[in-house]
């Protein structure tokens, strides 16, 4: 996404009767679409992700603080391969919304009956990005209202799985979203819910109002939406990905069931 202005000074000095173009749209378009090797590297990623949630679930206890959820996290996927993570974690009490915190505010300490949401954004041994994002309950069933969160999550995700498309228009996807989140008096989306992974954690095509890509078959899509009630005393959250095929979405590339985790 960047290079060093050093660098662009060196070529300007070294070439200057070159031509500079703004390629990244040409770029984007080759790179977006996975060969069967790399949708294969992508599947070891989710399914490290999934091993990982796995760990978390006996990791995860009272007495922990946030940045060590996280600690656990990238230490198991050190020694699974993966150089690379993005890992957030929120914990709260019932009747709270909980929000993902950088690390160095991740000093709060996890306590029985909380609710702990994990995000995981990493690559794999072959270096291509999958997400998982699970909410975990320490030592309780949740709450009927996180319940309730968790399922519009789940069925937001559904609705734009089953529209993952050749053709289809990502800002019809965010609309549609925005709709139903409203109608189910939830907040709406005010930032990516859905978008293209790769090499990068973040690529095209981006789920949202301003993308002028249409979907094609071969993209890897990660799929998080968040239900975040107006009352703000709730909040949920699921990630996944999905290839798209030549006739739509093939198999979910995570395992991991599409529910809360209770540990403890």
């Amino acid at each position: 996404a960047f290079f060093p202005i050093t660098f662009y000074e060196t070529l300007a000095k070294n070439l200057p009767d070159a031509n500079f173009v703004d390629a990244t749209e040409w770029v984007d378009q080759i790179k977006v679409l996975k060969s069967p090797e790399e949708i294969e590297w992508i599947r070891g990623t989710a399914s490290l992700q999934d091993r990982a949630i796995e760990y978390l679930r006996k990791a995860i206890k009272p007495g922990m603080k946030d940045y060590e959820v996280i600690a656990e996290a990238k230490h198991f996927f050190l020694r699974g391969g993966s150089e690379r993570q993005l890992i957030m974690v929120g914990s709260g009490p019932p009747g709270t919304a909980v929000h993902f915190l950088p690390y160095h505010l991740g000093n709060r300490f996890i306590q029985e009956g909380d609710q702990v949401t994990v995000l995981m954004e990493t690559n794999g041994p072959g270096g291509y990005y999958a997400e998982t994002m699970r909410c975990f309950m320490v030592g309780r069933k949740p709450s009927q209202e996180l319940q309730d969160a968790h399922a519009i999550a789940v069925e937001i995700q559904a609705m734009t799985v089953d529209r993952l498309q050749p053709g289809a228009d990502p800002k019809e996807l965010w609309d549609l979203t925005n709709d139903f989140l409203s109608k189910k008096g939830y907040l709406p989306n005010l930032r990516l819910y859905a978008h293209g992974q790769g090499l990068s954690l973040v690529e095209r095509p981006l789920i949202w109002h301003k993308e002028p890509w249409k979907l094609k078959a071969g993209m890897n899509i990660a799929v998080h939406p968040y239900a975040k009630a107006l009352t703000q005393t709730v909040s949920a959250c699921i990630c996944d990905n999905w290839i798209i095929g030549e006739t739509g979405p093939e198999a979910c590339l995570h395992k991991t069931p599409k529910e809360i985790i209770v540990v403890g």
